[in-house]
C-alpha cells in the first residue's frame, strides 16, 4: 500500500480507466461518484485485479461527507499520495440564454467541488511532507469556446485556483498539476449538446458547432488512451503543471501562447465551422 490515489468521479469514463490502470500497477484506489451502479461494477473489477480500494457513492457537493470520507481513507490506508479531482459537469448554451441557477450548479460542482476535495487532503499531505493535487481542467480553461461560456468560466477558475494554490503548498512538498483535454470520445458532450429553441438568434451557429464537435469526437482519444497519459501525471514525482492528452488541445494551446488573438480566433471559428 505504498501508493494511494483518491479519484473523484471515477464511476465512468477517464476516471474509471485511470483507477483500473493504476490498480493494475499496484496502487490502492479510493474515490467516490454519484453513479452507484458504476461504483459497484468498478468495485468488482478492482477486486478481480486484486487492488486495495475504498469506494462509495457520494455527491461532490456533500462537504461534510467529503471530510468523513477523508477520515475513512486516512484510517484505512494511513496516507494519500495523490488526489485527482476528476468530477465535473458540462454546460452548453448561448450566454444570453443561460439559466443562471443551472450555471451556479455547474460552478459549484466543477470549482468548489475540486476545492473541497483538495482542501480535505492538504493537511495530511502537509504533515507527511509530500503529495500531489491534480485537477481535471480543459482546453477551454485557457482558450474559451463559444456557447461554453459557463463551462469555460469554471475551467478558467480551476486553472487560477490551482496556479494560486501552488505558491502556498509547494513549500510543504505538495505539487500541483492540471490536465487539459479538448475532447475525449465519451458521452460527455452528447449529454450537454442541446440546440437553442426555435427562434433563437444563436440556433443556426450552435447547430453548426454541435455538428462539428460531434465529428471531432469520433477521432478523439478514447478514455483508455487518455487514462494512460493521465496516469503518467499521477505517477510522476513532480509532474508538469500543464498536461494535455490529445492533439487538439496541444495545437490550440500553442496558438494561444504564440499567435495574436485575432488570428487565433479566426482559426478557432473556422475549425469549429461557426464563422458568421
Amino acid at each position: 500500500m505504498d501508493n494511494v490515489v483518491v479519484i473523484t468521479g471515477l464511476a465512468q469514463g477517464m476516471g474509471r480507466e485511470v483507477a483500473k490502470l493504476l490498480a493494475k500497477q499496484g496502487w490502492s484506489i479510493a474515490g467516490f461518484d454519484t453513479d452507484e451502479d458504476g461504483i459497484q461494477s468498478l468495485e468488482k473489477e478492482l477486486e478481480e485485479i486484486g487492488s486495495e480500494h475504498l469506494l462509495q457513492s457520494m455527491d461532490i457537493t456533500d462537504r461534510p461527507g467529503i471530510l468523513a470520507f477523508r477520515d475513512k481513507v486516512i484510517q484505512r490506508f494511513g496516507k494519500v499520495n495523490t488526489v485527482l479531482s476528476n468530477v465535473g459537469i458540462g454546460f452548453f448554451s448561448p450566454f444570453e440564454e443561460v439559466d443562471l441557477e443551472k450555471a451556479l450548479k455547474c460552478l459549484e460542482i466543477n470549482v468548489i467541488g475540486a476545492a473541497a476535495i483538495f482542501q480535505a487532503f492538504i493537511p495530511s499531505m502537509r504533515e507527511n511532507g509530500y503529495g500531489k493535487l491534480i485537477a481535471m481542467s480543459s482546453l477551454v480553461g485557457q482558450v474559451p469556446f463559444p456557447f461554453e461560456s459557463i463551462y469555460s468560466a469554471s475551467k478558467f477558475a480551476i486553472e487560477g485556483m490551482v496556479m494560486s494554490l501552488r505558491y502556498e503548498v509547494e513549500p510543504f512538498g505538495i505539487h500541483v498539476a492540471l490536465i487539459e483535454p479538448a475532447q475525449v470520445s465519451t458521452s460527455f458532450a452528447e449529454k450537454i449538446h442541446k440546440l437553442p429553441p426555435e427562434g433563437s438568434p444563436y440556433r443556426e451557429r450552435a447547430a453548426r458547432f454541435i455538428k462539428r464537435d460531434d465529428e471531432l469526437i469520433k477521432t478523439a482519444p478514447t478514455p483508455v488512451q487518455a487514462a494512460e497519459k493521465i496516469a503518467k501525471v499521477v505517477k510522476a514525482f513532480k509532474p508538469r503543471i500543464f498536461n494535455q492528452v490529445d492533439g487538439m488541445s496541444t495545437f490550440f494551446l500553442f496558438l494561444n501562447r504564440f499567435l495574436p488573438m485575432k488570428i487565433r480566433d479566426a482559426i478557432l471559428l473556422k475549425h469549429m465551422d461557426i464563422e458568421v
